[in-house]
């Protein structure tokens, strides 16, 4: 299926409402206000048209001399009163916003029933429920909506129309009647969202607590020093800019899609002739083209050798692999128990012969130990016919891992087990609970944990972080790097996050936090979000994950896009037009900046991974090199057009 433009954009463009009134004889279509052609879905089907605001709406109605009170005449011993629409239809024709209640209200209470019947004390705390730490805060919209506070409620702010969105078994908008309650809302709801995540109530110094004192611009983003995004492209870091500018209006074309093997399990993608699909029986080699990947009809079953360390394929389907050795070799990680990563060991693969040629050990001390997830020293270490070493990560531990002796001798892999060799890292003694981690074009390590903390490491010292960022409450599932180390992308559950390493030191020189501590000097990170809407037609299940940046492995070339996967979804970011501080995505929004500017890829099954090929592979006519994803049974490239 083809690309598509996130379904709900900019408040003026996508937010629209239509009311539900007896008269509904005059249903109005609804289109982008921005563009005179309709916007298509990923489907083909035309998207309906609605007005392009409530207030248009609302005077619409009144020419009609409906009976509608006005503001002045709303009932004024109802509290917190809103209009409460739900929206119909999802990604058809047909959807709409209609009117769930013309007058109603809303109330946040403290509660342990959060999905259970209305509390007789709302907006009060039960003494049972605080004593045994319970309760969470809970939001109650009439008799209609009863939802936790949380990050998974998406909700999204218009502050120009006194107008918040979320989710909660369907998607909702609630209109204001006034500046002041919609500003009391908001700032209600952080609260909540901060107890309910941080179990403390929230206030100035619990929020220092958290975030630490260098990063309360987390916390009070207004306060924060946003300068810092624009300075990072005049920066004496900044890397130039490409012969081909990065376009607003640029369109997913497809251009291959084929059968695989089946059962593809995840996606190594290489920089030079092939890329690899790997199944749950082998590994289909594909070749790389400019406009994408293709069949080469080779398949590598795999071959499973001696099983004289007890590491057996047979036991699981690799959920890692790892090019090497100018990916002429390939590292398999192999999960010993379902549904969790950790592996005592890995087998490689020779892509060459087809054939595993050894079974390698995890140990240090002489000890068994496990793994979590690997990769390679640096972003373009794969490329390195030398290469002999990697990187590995366990839930308290961070190494490298080499495959020659403590001598630098190569071992041989036909007379014995070999072990790898721990040759730099620490065991931290503490709960680090790390979770995944990646490395910049000169070999700095970030490292993302379960508190949604995000470390990052020099290339000299694996056991003191130069720089931790705090976490958002969400565990940090996978993180990215840019090759010059200037950018960070964490993936969460329910949101990405995008940090800025850099800062001016004490010399007056800008350097990145991989190099140096950055006191007070911190940016507030930006969040790339999918709308209410879109994150409904997602699934209640399904979550993003494996964000990553294009792909570039040499100085002077800038990642473009940035790419995430949340179940049929594929949704790619404007890199530049996200650290546009001015760009009207962040118009109105209330805390921490947050992007809902992208397009979707919809495919007909979940989606294994999305990947963009390397840089190399970018032709004249198109910004940004090919757009790979991978389904359990398909592989389909997409390139980057400009919109004629």
């Amino acid at each position: 299926m083809g690309g598509a433009h996130s379904r709900e954009e900019l408040i003026s463009d996508s937010d629209e409402e239509e009311y539900e009134e007896e008269n509904e004889e005059e249903e109005e279509n609804f289109q982008d206000s921005k563009d005179e052609s309709p916007e298509r879905s990923s489907s083909g089907r035309r998207r309906p048209k609605t007005p392009s605001s409530l207030d248009e709406v609302e005077a619409k109605l009144k020419a009609l001399k409906l009976k509608y009170p006005s503001a002045n005449t709303q009932n004024p011993s109802l509290n917190n009163a809103v209009k409460l629409y739900l929206h119909i239809g999802g990604n058809t024709p047909k959807a709409k916003w209609v009117t769930s209640e013309k007058l109603t209200s809303y109330s946040f209470i403290k509660t342990s029933k959060i999905n259970g019947q209305d509390d007789e004390e709302d907006g009060e705390e039960s003494e049972n429920e605080e004593a045994n730490g319970e309760a969470w805060w809970v939001l109650k919209v009439g008799n209609k909506i009863r939802v936790k506070v949380g990050v998974e409620m998406q909700l999204k702010t218009f502050g120009d129309q006194r107008r918040v969105d979320f989710v909660s078994k369907g998607v909702w908008a609630m209109k204001f009647f006034s500046d002041e309650v919609y500003r009391s809302f908001v700032s209600k709801f952080n609260d909540c969202l901060f107890e309910n995540t941080y179990r403390i109530e929230s206030n100035d110094a619990n929020k220092v607590k958290v975030y630490g004192k260098d990063f309360i611009g987390w916390a009070k983003p207004e306060a924060a020093d946003d300068s810092i995004w624009e300075d990072a492209e005049d920066s004496p870091l900044k890397s130039p800019q490409s012969a081909t500018p990065v376009r607003v209006n640029q369109d997913l074309r497809e251009e291959f899609e084929e059968a695989a093997n089946g059962g593809i399990q995840s996606l190594a993608l290489g920089a030079l002739d092939n890329s690899f699909l790997v199944g749950d029986s082998g590994i289909q080699v594909v070749k790389n083209f400019a406009h994408g990947v293709h069949g080469k009809g080779v398949y590598v079953n795999f071959d499973h050798g001696s099983q004289r360390s007890g590491l057996s394929l047979v036991h699981s389907t690799p959920k890692k692999a790892l090019l090497m050795r100018a990916e002429t070799n390939m590292l398999l990680m192999s999960p010993m128990t379902e549904g969790k990563p950790h592996t005592n060991g890995l087998h490689q693969l020779d892509i060459e012969t087809g054939k595993i040629v050894s079974e390698w050990k995890f140990e240090k001390d002489g000890t068994d130990i496990t793994m979590r997830d690997i990769t390679n020293d640096s972003k373009g270490a794969q490329l390195d016919p030398s290469g002999s070493t990697f990187l590995g990560l366990d839930d308290n531990r961070l190494c490298r891992w080499d495959m020659r002796d403590r001598n630098g001798m190569v071992q041989n892999l036909a007379t014995s087990t070999p072990v790898l060799n721990w040759t730099q890292g620490h065991q931290f003694s503490r709960g680090t609970n790390f979770q995944c981690f990646a490395t910049t074009g000169d070999g700095s390590i970030v490292v993302g944990s379960l508190d949604g903390k995000i470390r990052l490491y020099s290339i000299n010292s694996m056991r003191q972080a130069k720089t931790a960022f705090p976490g958002l409450g969400s565990p940090i599932t996978h993180v990215d790097v840019t090759f010059d180390g200037k950018w960070i992308l964490g993936t969460t559950d329910t949101y990405l996050i995008l940090i800025c390493t850099l800062f001016t030191g004490k010399d007056g020189k800008t350097k990145t936090g991989f190099n140096g501590r950055m006191g007070n000097k911190i940016a507030a990170p930006r969040l790339l979000k999918l709308t209410p809407l879109d994150s409904h037609l997602a699934g209640v299940n399904n979550k993003f994950r494996n964000a990553q940046f294009s792909w570039v492995t040499e100085n002077g070339k800038q990642e473009r896009h940035l790419v995430a996967t949340v179940g049929k979804f594929s949704v790619i970011w404007n890199f530049q037009q996200v650290k546009n501080g001015s760009h009207e995505c962040y118009h109105n929004q209330e805390g921490l900046k947050s992007c809902y500017c992208y397009k979707i890829v919809l495919k007909d099954d979940s989606i294994v991974d999305s990947r963009f090929m390397h840089d190399k592979f970018a032709v004249t006519d198109s910004p940004e090199a090919p757009l790979v994803i991978a389904t359990p049974m398909k592989v389909s490239s997409f390139s980057i057009s400009s919109r004629r």
